[in-house]
């Protein structure tokens, strides 16, 4: 799930005319259709970096240098894990000590372990007795780095799954281990900031003319000054966190009118007029998972993600004087419509957006962490998460941690309603996905064929991938 803490809801005030955006601002990363062509590179790649304070801010990078990274990387199909396969298998034990006698030997972990043989989705969870083997298996591809480091697949742009993330979520829910109830980031202004611009916007009165917006927008800026970051389950410094609340952040800057989707989708903005909602009603919006979409074979050794899809969903609150929030009645109809349609669209959203793919995954490695803990796969495999679980053998924790982002302002003309939005966050709950009124017990064996047809066998003994 999503945070329900405060994801871009609006204040109304009767200004003339005028609807006002408070957030952050970013541009959107668009990529091609996924057929195997040649990848969109024609607009900036945007992203998120945070400087050495932890302020988070926004990236753009030439798309030239992408294109030269993608041509490079496509020379080198002569290795195997270049290829493109349906339904590659990686078994986590075997990547682990694969790991562990790199390092050993005084090197790094390869790229291919790094981009763990470049796989896109994690659509099953195996385990097999007769070899300890705990896998992980979906579709992959030749896998990239991008100018900011993250691994893209070469022929559909897709977010590779990392290594990184996936340590990341296993450490989550290790062996041994209570397990994490809840993995969640929240971006939000801080009551006095609040409480200041609600001055602000009271000093304005009806005196707002056409003109004035820059220097409202830099006023409301300035009084609402940084908002805070705040996460719960994984470490501030890792690249899971980075996902987090850069898919947190864009998604906010759609609903607002900042960010542009490339698919035709209205947004909160848009969708807004005078009449939508009352005086100091916000409107909050945030992802929830969908935790009905899991399967697992009889003997609880196969578990599939089925539908992976991702909802979101709006709350009201108010906003006081003294810049107090309080539960505010029923989502209006306009930001109803803005997350009916985030949802319907999803899909296609992720496939041109890379950090909701991303965030995607990342519910998906979480989903798949919490079940191999639940059915104790550790204990049966005799798996202690050595390396993976220690950071002095393998860092995860090597980013600067994402601790405040900038208020930015978007002014739009629309009657005659003063909006403002406020705040942010991203809340999942993996465990809820195995509840035994969520889960499909499958009566068709379809997982455990797929897992007897994906077994591990005649491998060398430093494989640790296979189609």
């Amino acid at each position: 799930m999503l945070n329900p803490r405060l994801s871009g809801p609006f204040s109304r005030f009767a200004v003339p005319a005028m609807i006002w955006s408070a957030l952050f601002c970013f541009s959107s990363v668009c990529w091609g259709n996924g057929g195997g062509g040649d990848i969109n590179f024609g607009q900036p790649i945007a992203g998120v970096e945070i400087d050495a304070t932890g302020v988070l801010r926004t990236q753009r990078l030439d798309p030239q240098v992408t294109q030269q990274r993608v041509l490079a990387a496509r020379q080198m199909r002569g290795a195997q894990a270049m290829e493109r396969a349906a339904l590659r298998k990686v078994s986590l034990t075997r990547l682990e000590k694969a790991v562990a006698a790199a390092i050993a030997r005084g090197e790094e972990p390869s790229e291919e372990m790094l981009s763990m043989a470049g796989l896109t989705r994690v659509e099953y969870v195996f385990f097999y007795p007769e070899t300890n083997d705990v896998v992980i298996a979906g579709p992959a591809e030749g896998a990239f780095r991008d100018p900011s480091g993250r691994f893209l697949g070469m022929e559909t742009g897709q977010p590779i799954v990392h290594l990184e993330d996936m340590v990341t979520a296993l450490r989550a829910y290790g062996p041994g281990l209570q397990p994490t109830k809840t993995i969640s980031v929240s971006i939000d202004p801080t009551p006095e900031g609040l409480a200041r611009m609600q001055k602000f916007l009271g000093s304005l009165g009806g005196r707002a003319q056409p003109g004035q917006e820059r220097m409202i927008a830099a006023s409301m800026k300035q009084s609402m000054g940084m908002q805070t970051v705040t996460l719960k389950g994984v470490p501030f410094s890792t690249n899971f966190a980075r996902v987090l609340v850069e898919a947190d952040y864009r998604m906010k800057l759609i609903g607002i009118g900042l960010e542009r989707l490339p698919i035709p989708m209205a947004s909160y903005t848009d969708r807004s007029s005078p009449s939508s909602g009352s005086a100091n009603a916000m409107q909050r919006w945030f992802f929830v998972p969908n935790y009905d979409g899991v399967a697992v074979s009889e003997d609880g050794l196969a578990l599939k993600l089925n539908d992976r899809g991702v909802k979101l969903v709006g709350e009201s609150e108010r906003v006081d004087g003294d810049g107090k929030r309080e539960a505010g009645g029923k989502v209006n109809r306009a930001s109803q419509g803005f997350c009916n349609d985030f949802t319907k669209f999803y899909g296609q959203i992720a496939q041109r957006v890379q950090v909701y793919a991303e965030l995607r995954n990342l519910i998906d490695m979480s989903i798949a962490s919490a079940y191999i803990q639940q059915q104790d796969f550790y204990g049966q495999a005799q798996w202690s998460l050595a390396t993976f679980g220690d950071e002095s053998k393998f860092a995860v924790e090597t980013h600067t941690a994402p601790q405040q982002v900038e208020t930015a302002v978007n002014a739009v003309w629309k009657g005659s309603s003063l909006l403002t939005p406020i705040g942010g966050g991203i809340h999942v709950q993996p465990r809820l996905a195995l509840n035994s009124d969520r889960i499909v017990k499958e009566a068709d064996g379809a997982s455990d064929a797929v897992k007897q047809l994906a077994a591990p066998a005649d491998l060398t003994a430093d494989q640790w991938w296979w189609d």
